[in-house]
């Protein structure tokens, strides 16, 4: 059963994330109209059995609240990853009424379906949100995104790096091969994908640049872990007023052209193809989707 199916869900802008152990956090995300938001288990809990055990109560409990106190917020839950040892317990924490669940560190196909059984033994069907985000992740995202579970993706760079003995730097090449091949595997599996996090949290600047790449580059929306970056986000990865007043005038130009029997025209002085005119297209679409 899949809670809300949206044109949000279809594809967010903004995922907002709060510690699974916070529940104090995790009924303030609405505040900030992220397009989705995640209750976390994994990154955002202590790594120890007792923290991990502590923290699935809290989350249950606060997903529950957050999903009555705002039934339009499609709520997921991260679980930690298949092969670690906290996620079958992690599992009885998962409702039919969540948006989704978020599977880090995914490395195959295989993984992928080992969670959908996991999920069937406890009687969910819950679409997947597929994090990539190591070298086996990244390598095997086209198979990955082909899975009929999963239904979004996220790229993560710092277990990315930390999983290839690099070091994140403020330029980000380090990871612009795997950034740039997860948004193919999305693009090619029909996926929306949401690119990494931004931990410069009082640096609106440093989110703007890496989000115009991750624009650029292809991906959907953005992982958020800061309220004030939810906004950000969705002027970054929404079109403007000037480029949907754009996209009506070229396809309105386009029509006009068609009508004449000129399947070549110009537009402001440029050469207009069939990709210019699927982009304008894709603009206008956000407005309805």
């Amino acid at each position: 059963m899949v809670r809300l199916s949206g044109a949000r869900l279809s594809r967010p802008s903004s995922l907002l994330f709060a510690p699974g152990n916070r529940a104090d956090l995790i009924a303030k995300l609405p505040r900030a109209q992220p397009d989705a938001v995640v209750i976390d288990l994994e990154d955002a809990v202590p790594g120890t059995p007792e923290a991990k055990a502590a923290a699935r109560p809290v989350a249950r409990d606060a997903a529950r609240d957050l999903m009555a106190a705002a039934p339009h917020l499609p709520v997921f839950l991260r679980v930690n990853a298949p092969h670690s040892p906290y996620f079958a317990e992690d599992l009885n924490v998962l409702t039919p009424e969540l948006a989704g669940v978020v599977i880090p560190k995914l490395e195959s196909a295989a993984d992928v379906r080992l969670v959908v059984n996991a999920l069937a033994t406890h009687g969910l069907t819950l679409p997947l949100l597929a994090g990539l985000e190591t070298g086996a992740g990244v390598w095997n995202a086209h198979e990955i995104l082909r899975e009929d579970a999963v239904r979004w993706a996220y790229f993560g760079a710092e277990d990315y790096t930390t999983d290839l003995g690099g070091r994140r730097t403020p330029g980000g090449l380090e990871v612009l091969y795997a950034r740039s091949q997860v948004a193919l595997a999305a693009r090619l599996s029909g996926v929306p994908a949401l690119d990494i996090v931004v931990t410069a949290l009082n640096d609106p600047d440093r989110f703007r640049e890496d989000a115009e790449l991750g624009r650029a580059l292809g991906y959907a929306g953005k992982l958020c872990i800061h309220p004030a970056q939810v906004a950000l986000a969705h002027d970054l990865f929404g079109a403007t007023d000037a480029e949907r007043a754009r996209a009506h005038a070229l396809l309105n130009a386009a029509h006009g052209a068609a009508a004449q029997g000129h399947g070549a025209f110009s537009f402001e002085g440029q050469m207009v193809d069939e990709p210019m005119l699927a982009a304008a297209r894709a603009i206008l679409a956000q407005d309805h989707a």
